[in-house]
This record gives C-alpha cells, structure tokens and sequence, in this order.
C-alpha cells in the first residue's frame, strides 16, 4: 500500500492567540466575565480543582482553598472575585494562555507566544520595505516623466 501524499488543503494553520469563545465568558460585568473565564479555566484543565489550588498555593506562598476556586468561579459570588495575584497563580497553575487574552483584547491587545516576536517583526520591516519600495518606483516615474532618467 502506498504511503498517502500529504494534502496542503488538509493544513490547518496553528491558532497565534488563545481565547475564550465569546459565549462562554459572556457576562453583564467584567467581574461576571472573569468568573466565567475562571470557570471554563478550570473545566477545561486536565489538573483536579485540587492539584490546581496546590499549585497556586506553592506559587503564591499563601494557602488557595478549592473552596476559594469555587466562589472564583461563581457569578453569584459577586462579593469574591479572584484577585490580580490569585488570577496570576491560576495563570500560571493552569497554564491557560485563555485567561490574559481575556484581558488584553479589551484594550485591542493579544497574547501570543514569545517566539512568535521575529515574525510579527519581519512582517513589521517587510511592510517598510514594501512602502520605500512604492515610493522609490513613484520617483521614479516622476523622473522620467521630468526627463531626469
């Protein structure tokens, strides 16, 4: 039998930025948005509620409870919303890229990966490139156009 020739149709290109689906963090406050966001974090976490309090707690220095996840996660529990340190510790407990997207896009921002950097750079000089280009060529014709080439 022979071996299948792999299909450039079939490529699906790799997500740069990590988000929640709008109807999963849908809230009529920001902090009824981050309490769905903690939710679906850890829904979606392949650590028990458990490993990732443990986690938190190690890298916090300070005790995180599942209880404390809970009521995070809780929009009726307007009165304990997760705050920055403990949001940070579920970021890096979890290692959901999801939860600071959450926050970057509402001021137009996104979270993407490090070694992403030089190549959102190149595209940054090629588009330079792409305009001194332009302007070059557009001299150019004025040039000729003068009788100057």
């Amino acid at each position: 039998m022979a071996a299948r020739q792999p299909d450039l149709l079939d490529w699906t290109p790799p997500e740069p930025v990590a988000a929640f689906a709008p109807e999963a963090v849908r809230g009529a406050t920001l902090e009824a948005r981050i309490a769905r966001a903690v939710s679906v974090a850890l829904q979606d976490s392949k650590l028990s509620r458990e490993e990732i309090a443990a986690r938190m707690s190690g890298w916090l220095g300070t005790k995180v409870t599942t209880n404390m996840l809970n009521a995070y996660a809780s929009v009726a529990r307007e009165d304990h919303p997760i705050g920055l340190s403990r949001f940070l510790a579920l970021v890096q407990a979890t290692g959901d890229r999801r939860l600071l997207e959450l926050l970057a896009e509402m001021f137009g921002w996104a979270v993407i990966e490090r070694r992403h950097l030089p190549l959102i750079e190149m595209a940054a000089v090629q588009e330079r490139l792409d305009e001194l280009h332009r302007t070059k060529e557009a001299l150019r014709r004025q040039a000729r156009a003068g009788g100057g080439l």
